[in-house]
């Protein structure tokens, strides 16, 4: 490949890779066609894509940017999965996938940014944003709740025993 192409190729791997600070890579190689294309379609169904790059470009690509740890971690083969919701989905999905598909081989995982690459399947274990903001809404709750019931208990006492005395005097 010569340089010129090479240049644009690195550029488009930038191009497409900008503002991405999240994303894993995978080994797909020892899957035939029709196992790539149930992954792919597996991603997908998450918002997520797949894209098998070039080692060497990709870590000039990624250089000075969000993705550089995971650049220095390509090696081998090497297929850049990454997401536009939840990339904690999309590991899970494949972490499942992976007890489907023996030569599917999970790799490592850059999240948001963070310097300190994970494992897919640790990626997996984390919770995802929405599971997080659903546990922060029950707890933010819940003090609420058990204080409307406090409230709610001896206040119905009261009015119940009102009507009683109400209908009595009748």
């Amino acid at each position: 490949m010569s340089k010129t192409v090479k240049d644009m190729v690195t550029g488009e791997i930038r191009r497409r890779y900008d503002g991405v600070s999240s994303a894993f890579v995978v080994d797909v190689t020892g899957l035939d066609v029709q196992q790539q294309e149930k992954v792919r379609r597996l991603l997908t169904d998450r918002q997520a894509r797949m894209q098998v790059v070039k080692n060497s470009l990709a870590r000039r690509a990624f250089e000075g940017g969000p993705l550089a740890p995971l650049g220095k971690a390509l090696e081998g083969p090497c297929a850049l999965v990454v997401a536009k919701e939840s990339l904690i989905e999309a590991a899970k999905a494949l972490v499942a996938a992976a007890k489907d598909f023996a030569n599917l081989k999970l790799k490592t995982a850059i999240y948001e940014g963070d310097p300190g690459l994970l494992t897919v399947e640790q990626l997996a274990r984390m919770r995802t944003k929405r599971e997080i903001l659903g546990e922060v809404a029950m707890l933010i709750a819940s003090p609420g709740r058990a204080l409307a019931g406090c409230l709610r208990g001896p206040q119905a006492k009261v009015a119940g025993c009102l009507k009683a005395m109400a209908d009595k005097a009748a």
